[in-house]
Order: structure tokens, then sequence, then C-alpha cells
């Protein structure tokens, strides 16, 4: 492995300093200079761009961002190494199937998991609500949810779950490389002010289910679908005013209630559909 890694680098002072870096530090920053590469372009185009018309110079932007980290174009020696990071994008019937099951039952235990927190601690709207500014369902506002939502899902996965997690896998094991890579994910979401308590959990066990979606299904698609997903009702909801506010109060108030105990069961039923999707996947032959 470490000799087919190197000769994905030139040969010269760079590369020969580059190679000798531990490969977890490494991949941590390949994949967050992936990663931050593609959020900072969004951003500039947020900023740059009348309101309202960001996403299309962002979804043309991201078509080649694409391309290029799936290996299209120069340098030719590193294509192979891309490809790899990436994963695979040809999925058969199966695999769809059972991706998108572990796709689904990872968005609903992330917000199944919200709602149970918030129903055991006080939703603190004013940490939450990043995006408070976003307040009403205009074209607008979902022009920029929706797009950041695909933004943060494809560059990320790619980032985290492809150029940091697949060199790791090789030499660690997927256990060992999800672990590293989601201890990674949480740390650099450490500078949200939301970013605390079973919060921190939370990061850690959803970056671990995507990472090892990546993994059994041998593509990233299925966790970049579920990663879109979740970030839609993030920002739409848990972080805006644009779908409501969450209202319930604490069971310490209300005492346990029907909300709260089918909120814990979709915690428990959407776990389960995990782990089954996981093995079902892992089981398949292509």
């Amino acid at each position: 492995m470490q000799q087919e890694t190197r000769s994905h680098y030139p040969s010269n002072a760079f590369g020969r300093f580059w190679m000798s870096v531990p490969l977890v530090i490494r991949s941590a920053l390949i994949g967050f200079g992936i990663t931050t590469f593609g959020v900072s372009i969004w951003g500039l185009f947020v900023e740059k761009v009348p309101q309202g018309l960001s996403f299309v110079p962002m979804g043309a932007f991201l078509v080649f961002y694409w391309m290029y980290f799936r290996g299209r174009w120069n340098p030719s020696n590193t294509k192979a190494f891309r490809r790899a990071c990436t994963r695979r994008t040809q999925l058969n019937s199966r695999t769809w199937s059972w991706g998108l099951i572990g796709a689904l039952s990872f968005f609903i235990f992330w917000h199944s998991f919200l709602v149970s927190t918030f129903r055991i601690v006080e939703f603190r709207p004013a940490t939450f609500k990043i995006f408070g500014h976003l307040n009403d369902s205009s074209f607008e506002n979902w022009s920029l949810i929706i797009m950041a939502s695909i933004v943060a899902g494809i560059c990320e996965e790619i980032g985290y779950r492809g150029y940091m997690q697949v060199p790791l896998e090789r030499r660690y094991g997927p256990v060992v490389a999800i672990s590293i890579t989601s201890v990674v994910f949480v740390l650099i979401h450490l500078h949200q002010a939301w970013a605390s308590g079973p919060i921190l959990v939370l990061l850690f066990v959803i970056s671990f289910m995507g990472g090892y979606l990546a993994f059994a299904s041998k593509s990233l698609l299925p966790s970049i679908i579920g990663h879109v997903a979740l970030d839609i009702v993030n920002f739409s909801y848990w972080w805006s005013d644009v779908l409501g506010t969450f209202e319930r109060k604490p069971i310490s108030l209300t005492g346990v209630d029907a909300h709260f105990i089918w909120s814990i069961i979709a915690l428990v039923l959407s776990t389960g559909l995990f782990v089954l999707s996981v093995k079902k996947l892992l089981l398949s032959k292509t």
C-alpha cells in the first residue's frame, strides 16, 4: 500500500517530505482541504452573486468539482487515486435499494435523536438558529437552503468519506478508518455554537454511520443522498425558521407523552434498519 500510494506523488523534495508525513495527518489535511475548497467557493458565490441566483454558478461549479475529483483531467498520475477515493458510481439495483434504505435510516436517526434530545433538555433557538435571518418560505431562502445542503453533502462526503477515509481503510481497515474520520469530522464542527454535549456524540455517530454506509456500498452516492436530505431539514427547521421551530417542552415538565415515545421508537427502528441495510450491502457481491 505504501508503494502504491507513493506513486501518486512526485519524487521531488516536497513529494518525499509529503510522503514522510503520517498517513492519518496527510489524509485529514487532504479531506479537509477538498471539503473547504468546495464550501469556500459556495460562500464566495453567496457573497458576490445577487440573492437567489447564487445556486446557478454553484451548480455549474459542482459539476466540475465532481468530475475532477472523480478522476477527470490532469494530472494523469493522480487519476487512479482520485477515482479510488470517490468510490463507485455505477451501482446495481440491490445496492441502490439497500443504499437508499441506509440513507433513509441515516436521515431518520439524526432527526429522531435531535427530537428525543430536546424532549430531555430544553431546545434553545438562540443557540441553534444560526441562520435566523432565513424566516420565510421565499424562493431565495429555499434556493440557499437546498444548494447549501447539496454543497455540504457532496463536498463533505467526497472530502471525508472519500479522500480521507479510503486511504485509511486500506491501511488500517474500515472500523479504525471510519473512527478516525469521525473524530476529525467532530473536530471541524466544534466552532459551531450548537456543537456541544449530546450533539457532539450525535455528530460522531452520524459520521460513523455515513462512513460505514460508504464502505458497505462501495459508493459515496447513498451517503451523499442521506447527507443532503438531512441538511435540508437542518437548514430549514433546526437552524432557521423557514419551516418553523421546535416548541415541545422537556418531559421533566410535561411527563413522558406519546410524542416522546414515538421519537424513541423512531430512533430505535432507524438504528435497526441501518444495521440491516449495511449487512445486506456487505453481503452483496457487486
